[in-house]
C-alpha cells in the first residue's frame, strides 16, 4: 500500500469522525420546533372539546341515576344532599328500604368534572326540576368555547 492511499483512508475515517456541525444541530432543532408548533396548534383544541363532550356524558349519565332516584323515592336528592345521595341514602330519606345496594352510580364517589372541580347541583332547580352543570374549563358562571358551562338544559 502505498503512502498516498493510507493518508486519503485516514482522512476519510476522520471525515466519518468528525460528528454533527453546530448548522446540523440547529437544523435540527428547527425542524423539532416546526413540528412541535404543528402538533400544538392540532391537538390542543381536540383536548378541550374531548374534556367538555366528557363533562356532557357525565352530566348525562348524572341525569340518568337521577331520574332511577326519583322513580324509586319519588323526589330528587336537595340541593343539600347533593349528588352524594345516589352514593348513600340521606339520613332523612324516608323510602331508604328501597334504596338500591351499590347506590345509583357504578363508582363509589361522585366523580369531579374534568378540570377536576365537583359539579354543581341544585334541586328544585332554577331552569328545570334539577339544575346540574359544570362550570367549564375557567371556573366561572358563563363564558364561551372551552370555558363556558356544560348544563343539562339547554
Amino acid at each position: 500500500m502505498t503512502e498516498h492511499a493510507s493518508t486519503q483512508r485516514l482522512r476519510a475515517a476522520r471525515r466519518r469522525q468528525r460528528g454533527l456541525t453546530l448548522v446540523e444541530i440547529l437544523v435540527v432543532i428547527v425542524i423539532l420546533g416546526v413540528l412541535g408548533a404543528i402538533v400544538a396548534v392540532n391537538v390542543l383544541p381536540n383536548v378541550d372539546r374531548a374534556r367538555t363532550q366528557a363533562a356532557e356524558t357525565q352530566i348525562d349519565n348524572f341525569t340518568a341515576a337521577l331520574q332511577s332516584y326519583y322513580l324509586d323515592h319519588s323526589t330528587y336528592p336537595t340541593t343539600q344532599q347533593g349528588l352524594e345521595a345516589l352514593i348513600t341514602p340521606p339520613r332523612d330519606l324516608r323510602t331508604a328500604n328501597r334504596y338500591r345496594e351499590g347506590g345509583y352510580l357504578a363508582a363509589n364517589s361522585v366523580p369531579v368534572d374534568p378540570w377536576q372541580r365537583p359539579y354543581e347541583y341544585q334541586s328544585p332547580g332554577e331552569f328545570g326540576t334539577f339544575d346540574l352543570y359544570s362550570l367549564g374549563r375557567d371556573g366561572q358562571p358563563g363564558g364561551e368555547g372551552p370555558d363556558a358551562d356544560v348544563t343539562n338544559w339547554e
